[in-house]
């Protein structure tokens, strides 16, 4: 009988010595591969070979659609995800009901590339009537598609506040109070009410009251009209123009003369100059002014600029010797933590990157050159998206889209043959704009991509997301005049 002979030490810390290098190494190719399958590597059957793909995050509203990517559908419905491998690729999206969605999109190897902005449209694009007009001079929503503002004649302060919250819209008349704006009862006066802008919280309105040779400003509010202020009369200002600030309907940045000044209606004050030599400005979320000027006593120089509230002067982004009539545009907006600034000379468009210049400072270093681009024409107009990951380069029917996110430019127009003038184009959501050229509502992609006309729409009139997104909101003329209409979109 053979006795038991225990392992010695030095061999047991050598089995154990082993043991724990092949679990660290067991654990090192699994994070590595895990790591690798991550950043989009495969094994490629068709050379042999390991590569890098790219990885894509699919979504499309309604969800529930089936995706095909070079013609081959995937198991799973959207939302979903896939990597592919790097190169151009067509991906289609399509579901029951509606159109097919469709784009060749060249994908780099180890990037992420959102699919997730896809809006389908139905096939079934019925126009259900749901309110009447006998006339129609405004119509203006809510950037939330909560409410619209109907106004049928500009002579009379009475307008219709739509409430679209719900499938059955509610209606309530609101008239301004004649002792709240000028000569309401003197003979002879005519009087013109404008509807100029819905505040951001999407309670008070801007009106533009013409009467005789004078004007004056109204804060509308739509929740108690005996509420409604008199600016003009309130703090005896001449103002051109003026932009709401946050959602009290108390603040608000005002061009008078060419000086632009902050006005507070709750506390009756109007602050000193805080811009000046300015000829039009925009104000971006609460308190980011850009403006474009001219410099004093030198007619051959204009300028664009930069205030933020709180800073001790404006900051003076560009100057230019351009003439007089070549278009001159700025936009801002804020996208994952940077702030972009958007300037338009003639065809040219630079997009500068960085923070907004310190309070006190000149120096505009913050902000570098991120990048620059040439438009087919001179640009009239530059907006960036809600959500600041696109800007918008439009003039007349031609337009182009800048991807902050690729640093990619696209170019389109609104339509091939255009006999009329276009106006300007609007964002419907983050990633879609429309248009009414040819008097149908007109949607497409940012980059003009997958292009539908949705329904027939009287000119210049409101067209809005209800805000769940189920219905799309519009304003059609009729034999008897005007209707507000909608067409079901989910």
């Amino acid at each position: 009988m053979k006795m038991y002979r225990r392992p010695s030490k030095k061999r047991e810390l050598t089995k154990r010595i082993a043991i724990y290098v092949v679990m660290t190494s067991l654990v090192i190719v699994i994070v590595t591969g895990l790591i690798f399958i991550t950043l989009g590597y495969r094994f490629d059957t068709d050379n042999g070979r390991v590569e890098q793909g790219a990885l894509l995050q699919f979504a499309t509203i309604p969800s529930g659609a089936t995706v095909e990517i070079d013609g081959k559908p995937m198991s799973a419905k959207t939302p979903t995800k896939s990597s592919v491998l790097a190169g151009s690729h067509e991906f289609v999206m399509w579901r029951d009901g509606y159109e097919t969605w469709r784009k060749n999109i060249d994908v780099a190897a180890g990037t992420l590339t959102w699919l997730n902005y896809t809006r389908l449209i139905p096939k079934d694009r019925t126009v259900v009537p749901v309110a009447q007009y006998p006339s129609l001079l405004t119509s203006l929503a809510t950037t939330d598609g909560q409410n619209m503002l109907v106004q049928q004649d500009g002579t009379v302060p009475t307008f219709q506040l739509v409430n679209l919250q719900s499938d059955e819209i509610k209606t309530t008349t609101l008239t301004i109070p004649a002792a709240l704006y000028s000569e309401a009862s003197t003979v002879g006066v005519k009087h013109d009410f404008n509807v100029d802008q819905w505040d951001n919280g999407g309670r008070y309105v801007l009106i533009r009251h013409n009467y005789g040779e004078k004007k004056e400003w109204l804060v509308l509010d739509t929740r108690d009209v005996s509420a409604t202020k008199n600016i003009t009369k309130l703090l005896s200002l001449d103002v051109a123009s003026m932009k709401f600030s946050g959602t009290s309907g108390n603040i608000l940045y005002g061009l008078s003369g060419t000086d632009i000044r902050k006005l507070d209606l709750s506390a009756g004050t109007i602050s000193g100059s805080l811009v000046s030599n300015v000829t039009k400005f925009e104000l971006f979320e609460t308190n980011v002014i850009t403006y474009v000027g001219t410099v004093q006593n030198d007619s051959t120089k204009r300028v664009v600029g930069l205030y933020r509230e709180g800073d001790s002067k404006p900051h003076i982004l560009r100057t230019v010797t351009s003439a007089p009539d070549v278009p001159l545009v700025v936009a801002t907006s804020r996208y994952f933590n940077q702030d972009y600034v958007a300037i338009a000379e003639g065809n040219k468009v630079d997009i500068i990157r960085g923070s907004y210049p310190s309070s006190s400072g000149d120096d505009n270093k913050s902000l570098g050159k991120f990048s620059t681009f040439s438009f087919v024409t001179a640009v009239d107009r530059l907006l960036f998206s809600p959500a600041g990951d696109y800007l918008l380069v439009q003039s007349g029917a031609n337009f182009a889209s800048y991807d902050i996110e690729h640093k990619k430019v696209d170019v389109s127009t609104v339509a091939k043959d255009v006999t009329a003038a276009v106006g300007p184009l609007k964002w419907l959501d983050d990633s879609h704009v429309w248009s009414d050229y040819g008097g149908n509502v007109n949607i497409s992609e940012f980059d003009g991509a997958n292009n539908y006309s949705i329904n027939p729409v009287a000119s210049s009139q409101a067209v809005v997301l209800s805000q769940n997104g189920r219905y799309l909101y519009s304003v059609g003329k009729t034999k008897a005049g005007y209707q507000l209409q909608r067409v079901r979109m989910i």
